[in-house]
């Protein structure tokens, strides 16, 4: 089951079909907007993975399904990087049979998110060139917190101009933005994407000794030693696995194919 009312399914279907052999269906009566939504009428409660557990879990309850897949994306700057905005995806399979689930996250810089307010027809063209539209798609909003009055999934040039200049008329300003919904942001489709193929392959990772999925790094341990002074900097010089059922736990040293770190990364050289 996938746990979605906004197309992810085109992108995640075929992933898990091709890697891991099962056969995915979606519901029509699955409403996901109650745990949030990213135009601001219902705020989401909780992080991305209690939002991704609410809808895996009322997926199953409406469904009867026992597996489920749900995906819960966030905007915002990037962490490191403050000044480019970023798409966050976190992808959740949930098995209630065997009481296992396995997250994944996908960070990329590839997204169009933005919204400004606008005042004239040529500022509303310009913030959608810039937006890739009607490709992706726009949201018209008479003011960016409150929302009282909203038109989503804008894709036609008319419809876009005949509705601002409802607004304008009306609030003297419209705030536009990009519309987030997967089925109306392609750039967010191929994220979401990318976040299935990491999940499949996290669940076709087992563990050693008791062979359930989902066999992943629950620890990063620094102290990769300096290819000059053999002092140890903060590089990974192991990632320690873990299982999400048993207490087996297994060290894998070097897990970025080198044993010696670059001392232009070390503290003692490089201060």
């Amino acid at each position: 089951m996938v746990a979605t009312r906004h197309g992810k399914e085109k992108v995640i279907q075929p992933v898990l079909e091709r890697g891991l052999g099962v056969q995915c269906f979606v519901t029509q009566n699955l409403d996901t907007d109650q745990f949030g939504t990213f135009s601001g009428e219902i705020p989401r409660e909780g992080s991305p993975i209690e939002a991704l557990r609410k809808k895996c879990l009322y997926a199953m309850e409406l469904t009867g399904a026992d597996l489920a897949v749900a995906s819960e994306g966030s905007f915002g700057p990037h962490p490191q990087v403050y000044m480019i905005p970023a798409n966050e995806e976190w992808l959740i399979f949930m098995d209630k049979v065997n009481d296992l689930e396995i997250i994944v996250r996908e960070l990329s810089t590839s997204t169009n998110f933005n919204g400004q307010l606008v005042t004239s027809i040529e500022a509303l063209k310009q913030f959608a060139a810039s937006a890739s539209f009607p490709a992706h798609a726009l949201i018209l909003k008479d003011d960016k917190e409150s929302g009282h009055d909203v038109v989503k999934g804008i894709q036609d040039a008319v419809l876009l101009q005949n509705e601002f200049e409802r607004m304008v008329k009306t609030y003297h300003q419209v705030y536009v933005e990009t519309d987030m919904r997967a089925m109306f942001n392609p750039m967010r489709m191929q994220v979401i994407a990318a976040a299935a193929e990491k999940l499949v392959d996290r669940i076709k990772h087992t563990c050693p000794a008791c062979g359930t999925p989902g066999f992943d790094v629950i620890k990063v341990i620094p102290g990769l030693p300096c290819a000059a002074c053999s002092s140890p900097t903060r590089s990974p010089r192991s990632y320690l696995y873990g299982c999400a059922k048993c207490s087996f736990q297994e060290e894998m040293l070097f897990p970025n194919k080198k044993e010696k770190e670059d001392p232009m990364y070390c503290d003692y050289c490089n201060p």
